[in-house]
């Protein structure tokens, strides 16, 4: 009498599975978080660095144009623009929106200075 035995399937058991779901699992709850605070970090950093840009074209439009430490600007005005690159306002990379200080002792603020967006 000739006995069959039945060879094993090359595979993976179910309970390896779940164990490399679980720990693909743990990685990304670990990841995640540090991504999204890279990204809330790399947006603060570029929103300032187009604040400064902002208040050194700014400065030098009031050098130019003879302006007091008292009187305001605007955003908008055309010959302040041609001291920015491109001569157009920057967009702020968290979704906020710049605006002018109430003169020009005042830097520019954003929209989103409550959440650390400030020069």
């Amino acid at each position: 009498m000739k006995t069959t035995t039945k060879k094993r399937q090359p595979g993976f058991t179910l309970v390896e599975i779940m164990i490399v779901v679980a720990i693909i699992g743990l990685l990304a709850a670990i990841a995640i978080p540090n991504f999204v605070k890279a990204r809330a970090t790399a947006q603060k950093n570029g929103c300032i660095a187009n604040l400064k840009s902002i208040d050194g074209a700014m400065n030098l439009w009031a050098v130019e144009n003879k302006k007091s430490a008292t009187d305001t600007y605007s955003l908008s005005d055309a010959t302040l623009l041609g001291f920015l690159k491109g001569s157009l306002l920057p967009a702020c990379p968290g979704g906020g929106t710049y605006s002018a200080g109430a003169s020009i002792s005042a830097s520019p603020r954003c929209s989103l200075s409550a959440t650390g967006h400030t020069l």
